[in-house]
């Protein structure tokens, strides 16, 4: 399926049309993920990096959206938490942009493929040095 910039028509009824752009969908689907424990955040590879040093915020960052015939792929590309079970919070990624796409949409998601393409390890704390004597 191919990727598709254009808008998609949702429905049309006696009184007009409502259509849904792909960013949305993006966006959508962004925050979804971003919002299952386990998820440290999106990986958008180099343009995005290049996009958030530039200081503009991509909601859509990591995601891939292509719609045919009000049917939906996504693809995720996302970086895992250092210790949470990957396996895990990939198929609740799934199961939370299918969900949210196709409530806000209308549209049927029929594939969410998650891409796991790193992982956060914790910070360490320096410990604090005394300066009284």
């Amino acid at each position: 399926m191919a990727e598709n910039k254009l808008e998609q028509v949702v429905e049309t009824n006696d009184k007009g049309s409502v259509t849904v752009a792909n960013d949305v969908i993006g966006v959508i689907a962004g925050l979804a993920a971003t919002e299952v424990q386990g998820v440290a955040g999106m990986s958008g590879g180099i343009v995005g990096g290049i996009a958030e040093m530039l200081g503009r915020k991509n909601l859509s960052k990591g995601i891939k959206v292509a719609v045919a015939n009000k049917i939906v792929h996504i693809d995720a590309s996302l970086v895992v938490n250092y210790g949470s079970k990957i396996h895990d919070v990939c198929l609740q990624v799934q199961d939370k942009i299918i969900d949210r796409v196709e409530s806000m949409t209308g549209m049927k998601v029929e594939r969410v493929n998650v891409n796991v393409l790193g992982l956060e390890f914790p910070k360490e704390e320096k410990p604090a040095e005394d300066t009284a004597e």
